[in-house]
């Protein structure tokens, strides 16, 4: 089976990447970060399934830890100085200035942004350089125009190569375009996760040529089947604080989902396949990001971008995305406030 593959957008368009990206965050923003073994297996296992010349976007944060701390970057800069050649395999995307000592706040300051970069670079070390840099959030308390001259001073002083955006709204997408091409937009895009900005951001970002890297396609993990009560949480699983993940709200979400189910077994799919293959299918320029720790999952994963669904299958897929049928918030609190900046 041929491959897949894709374009990002912006000053990247001429980048060929995998169809699936791989989001890092599982790999250490949990109770037991998993030894460099198992994370260096689980980001070789995606990329040496590519074809030579097309890249595999990996997608990492300065703050994806149990402590909010660099660890996951600091992974990477061990990965690239023991295997330098996947350097050139790899599109490094680093998501950061958030201030973690007051939840995860947004702060796209000049000063904030700086210090963000410089240490995500000296985590990294001399084998890799960001290609993307991304706000985390969306800082309210500026304006987008202001945060993204902030961003093309960083750029010009040669910290990354392309400027990303993440969690904002169409209109914030098309304003910050305005100031500098935008590579990428990440947002939350799964069939639970599919909201009248959703679509909005999408649209745009088509109109525009930018790249849409949606994350959480397989909704935390509600979509795969692989949850089936709040028991299968572990006790310090950050899931248990979202509102979706509740006990009443969880077990009316999971029984929605039998749909997903009927339509991976009909394929010879799995239920991530789909719902992964499902977000592809939103647009060529929209690039699915799940997360995964293990090689395993990741070579599920990726398979994703190769499943073919069919026009009826998009059409039951779209209603019951389109239903929005699930109960909760996203997220809830103060990061359910942070979203769509």
């Amino acid at each position: 089976m041929t491959v897949k593959t894709t374009h990002l957008g912006g000053t990247a368009s001429d980048v060929v990447v995998g169809r699936v990206a791989h989001g890092l965050m599982t790999m250490h923003l949990r109770a037991t970060e998993l030894p460099d073994e198992v994370c260096f297996a689980s980001i070789k296992a995606g990329v040496d399934r590519l074809p030579s010349g097309v890249k595999m976007i990996l997608n990492s944060g300065d703050f994806y830890s149990s402590t909010m701390g660099l660890q996951n970057v600091e992974m990477l800069g061990r990965f690239y100085a023991k295997y330098p050649e996947y350097a050139d395999k790899t599109f490094l995307s680093v998501k950061g200035s958030v201030d973690v000592t007051a939840g995860v706040k947004p702060d796209c300051s000049i000063e904030n942004m700086r210090k963000s970069v410089i240490n995500i670079a000296k985590a990294l070390g001399t084998h890799k350089k960001m290609d993307l840099f991304q706000p985390a959030r969306v800082d309210k308390t500026m304006s987008i125009e202001e945060i993204m001259n902030n961003l093309v001073v960083l750029l010009k002083e040669g910290h990354f190569a392309h400027i990303g955006l993440s969690e904002c709204r169409a209109e914030t997408l098309r304003r910050a375009h305005a100031v500098h091409p935008v590579t990428a937009a990440e947002i939350e895009v799964s069939l639970t996760a599919y909201e009248a900005e959703t679509k909005q951001v999408i649209a745009t970002a088509n109109e525009l040529g930018i790249a849409v890297l949606g994350y959480s396609p397989v909704g935390h993990a509600m979509l795969t089947g692989k949850i089936q009560s709040v028991a299968d949480l572990p006790e310090n699983d950050w899931r248990r604080h979202f509102e979706r993940f509740q006990a009443d709200n969880l077990q009316h979400n999971l029984s929605i989902t039998s749909i997903i189910a009927n339509i991976a077994a009909q394929k010879g799919a799995t239920q991530a396949q789909v719902a992964i293959a499902w977000v592809a299918s939103l647009g060529q320029h929209v690039i699915p990001l799940p997360g995964s720790s293990a090689s395993e999952r990741t070579l599920e994963n990726c398979a994703a971008g190769d499943v073919v669904l069919s026009a009826e299958e998009i059409k039951t897929l779209n209603a019951f995305a389109e239903a929005g049928a699930v109960k909760g918030a996203r997220y809830g609190g103060a990061q359910e406030a942070a979203l769509w900046g």
